[in-house]
């Protein structure tokens, strides 16, 4: 069976972790490649390689300073990825808040237990 174009769409793009190490660096500003190859360790050819990846699913932008190519983080490209980790944060939040209710019940059963355990 073919493998799917990682090309197509952004979670495919960020479904690769390196792809995931390259915006992290990105967030903070622009890079050159050769800085992007130094901080990951990585040889240049894979790191250009990814950052085709990128530029093609619009997560990252590319513009040439004479024969530099500097690269930085198309953040609203990131949009349908940041919906669909929302969905679970509010499952989190609401499974978080109903830990804290429990808590807060068994910590006040305590209280009134042993309360009444002193006046007997």
């Amino acid at each position: 069976m073919a493998r799917a174009a990682t090309t197509s769409d952004v979670f495919n793009a960020v479904a690769e972790p390196r792809r995931r190490e390259i915006l992290t660096l990105l967030v903070v500003g622009e890079l050159e490649v050769g800085a992007i190859v130094t901080a990951l360790r990585l040889d240049q050819p894979s790191v250009s390689k990814h950052l085709r990846v990128l530029r093609e699913t619009g997560l990252v932008h590319m513009r040439r300073n004479g024969r530099h190519k500097l690269y930085r983080t198309n953040a609203p490209a990131l949009q349908p990825v940041h919906e669909w980790v929302s969905t679970f944060e509010r499952y989190w939040s609401n499974q978080l808040s109903r830990i804290k209710e429990r808590a807060e019940a068994k910590m006040k059963q305590s209280r009134e237990t042993g309360t009444s355990e002193k006046e007997s």
